[in-house]
């Protein structure tokens, strides 16, 4: 029996549902207990540009652009990151991501993981970047 874990991204659900582009939550499907991974592949205009934002209460995160170009609104900042760029956000920072480009882009988030799970640290906020 091996003490590591293996698994493709198309092995593991797409939370999204019907909204465009995918988001896996790869921290269960590896059995990972400490370290929180998601991938989310992000077509033009999606994510949370006319929508809400998150913060967390413990949970920093780290936003890694795997591919594409990226905006994300923290706080009162709205910044724009291309491939390669990672920025790290603390708990009590609002948060936000879009991409306005015509490619898909693609973002890996990771952080730690939190007893009860992520959504029990997060705080929503409607209407944090109007359109």
């Amino acid at each position: 029996m091996s003490d590591y874990t293996v698994r493709k991204i198309e092995e593991v659900p797409d939370v999204l549902g019907d909204y465009p582009g995918e988001m896996r939550l790869m921290t269960s499907a590896l059995g990972a207990e400490q370290v929180a991974f998601t991938y989310r592949r992000m077509p033009q205009h999606t994510g949370g540009k006319g929508s809400y934002g998150h913060r967390h209460k413990e949970q920093e995160e780290i936003y890694f652009v795997a591919s594409g170009r990226l905006q994300f609104k923290l706080g009162d900042e709205i910044l724009e990151l291309d491939k390669g760029a990672a920025v790290r956000v603390p708990p009590q920072t609002w948060r936000s991501v879009w991409n306005d480009e015509p490619e898909d882009a693609e973002l890996v988030i990771v952080s730690k993981v939190v007893p009860g799970g992520s959504h029990e640290d997060a705080e929503y906020l409607e209407d944090f970047w109007p359109e």
